[in-house]
């Protein structure tokens, strides 16, 4: 599936980390342009992710226990969220993006959040 997203960008997908949390347990974090694009993605029947769950749906009905899957989606509103490095490369969301520097935005959260409206609620 990541093979075939990062071949071709036009689906939405902007960027992925792949993290182990224990020798069972593997995550893949991904960053789409919109949750539209990563529905239609999701459920397209000429598209790795939909034929895979297919397989995997058929063969849980037969010997369950097997694999286990975990999957969560979260939207975050634009301006939600916030990164920041120091002596690493980007990261996460802010390599699937843009990085700026913090003085661009301020050197304190307060005033790196300020932009937002009250109604979406500082972190």
């Amino acid at each position: 599936m990541l093979r075939e997203l990062t071949k071709d960008k036009s689906p939405g997908l902007l960027g992925y980390t792949l993290l182990t949390g224990s020798p069972r347990t593997y995550y893949v974090v991904q960053y789409w342009e919109s949750r539209e694009k990563l529905y239609a993605y999701a459920s397209a029947p000429d598209m790795f992710h939909r034929k895979a769950w297919a397989v995997i749906n058929r063969k849980e009905k037969k010997s369950r226990q097997h694999v286990g899957l975990w999957h969560e989606s979260y939207i975050v509103p634009e301006g939600g969220y916030e990164s920041i490095y120091a002596d690493m490369p980007a990261y996460g969301l802010a390599a699937a993006t843009e990085v700026l520097p913090v003085r661009v935005r301020g050197r304190r959260a307060a005033d790196r959040l300020a932009h937002r409206s009250s109604s979406e609620g500082a972190a």
